[in-house]
């Protein structure tokens, strides 16, 4: 099932509009989380990049300073067509440089430096700000406007979008190719999205099947349970009122799968989901955890935080709204409306 057709859980688009017309319609901004101590062998670089990726970013860097690839770090991967502000760290043991605000490559912007003594690594944002507009809008305003209420209201599945399976959506077939040993990726990072593809993949089935049973966003009897904004999970043998209400107050999430060797398991009713959705996915889950990965957990749903809107010119609406690391904004979109890229 591709991400397209994974049901929703607001109703059908709204309408159409095209997203990404220009970079400048789709903005992120990285939320760090904490301050760099001011102090260490790392330096923290805060960067503005447009139509460039992460990864192109990182190995701009890395040359300009004189190190190796692999002793820049950043956070998290960002858009390409986009405008988007992250942080990265660079390893400079006894070194001091100079990078001063102002533009550093072609599309790469410093917006500003700062010591720290440990490097940036994978997950540790608090999330990300977006400012999106959409074009060409074919809905009403009035409708529009009721269903971003809704969806402040009840979040949005958290589903993992389309970037994750590939620019023509074959990353899990191909992760089956090369976990069946048919297929051997050209480097260890090809290796690892398709890993990560195929475990996506089996969370979306679980989140797509909780849609379906209307359990996406009320506990069920051993669901493993996820604190809002945070990775801290606890366990439930039964779900009393008091669940109930810190589930629907948007403070807890019930969670799903992300397969891997070990890691917390849910027990009753959530287990026997889980299970039920998975039998047929024997050997991509055998692969996934010969592969070695850790088995964890994704909240099913996504909270919507600061969520504004406004109208600026005939058939455009422009969106802000925060989301916790890991989330993606076309998860909010595509409960809105049907976009074009």
């Amino acid at each position: 099932m591709s991400v397209e057709q994974l049901p929703r859980a607001h109703g059908a688009p709204l309408g159409r509009a095209r997203l990404r017309s220009v970079p400048e319609d789709f903005v992120v901004d990285e939320i760090l989380g904490f301050e760099p101590s001011g102090r260490g062998e790392h330096l923290f670089v805060h960067i503005r990049k447009r139509e460039r990726t992460t990864e192109q970013v990182a190995s701009f860097l890395a040359r300009a300073v004189g190190v190796r690839k692999g002793a820049v770090s950043y956070a998290g991967m960002k858009d390409k067509r986009a405008v988007t502000r992250q942080w990265f760290s660079v390893h400079l043991p006894g070194r001091e440089i100079e990078l001063p605000p102002g533009e550093f490559g072609p599309g790469i912007e410093i917006l500003a430096t700062a010591r720290h003594d440990k490097k940036l690594r994978r997950g540790v944002l608090r999330g990300n700000r977006f400012r999106l507009r959409l074009r060409e809008l074919q809905a009403s305003p009035a409708a529009i406007s009721a269903r971003l209420l809704r969806i402040a209201r009840h979040g949005v599945p958290n589903y993992f979008g389309g970037q994750r399976f590939g620019r023509d959506g074959d990353n899990v077939e191909q992760a089956r190719a090369m976990l069946a040993g048919h297929l051997r990726p050209r480097d260890r990072a090809l290796r690892g999205i398709l890993l990560s593809a195929a475990r996506s993949h089996l969370f979306n089935q679980v989140l797509a099947e909780r849609l379906r049973q209307g359990s996406w966003e009320r506990a069920v009897a051993g669901d493993l349970l996820m604190l809002d904004g945070r990775h801290s999970l606890f366990p439930i043998e039964t779900v009393d009122e008091t669940i109930r209400r810190r589930v629907q107050a948007l403070e807890i999430h019930p969670t799903g799968p992300l397969v891997g060797r070990g890691g917390p398991q849910p027990g009753h009713e959530a287990a026997a989901l889980e299970q039920a959705v998975l039998a047929a996915e024997s050997e991509l889950i055998d692969g996934l955890v010969a592969a070695g990965l850790e088995g964890a957990r994704r909240a099913l749903r996504l909270r919507v935080a600061d969520l504004s809107w406004h109208f600026p010119a005939a058939g455009e609406v422009e969106l802000a709204f925060s989301l916790t690391a890991g989330a993606y904004a076309t998860s909010v979109i595509r409960e809105l409306l049907e976009a074009e890229e």
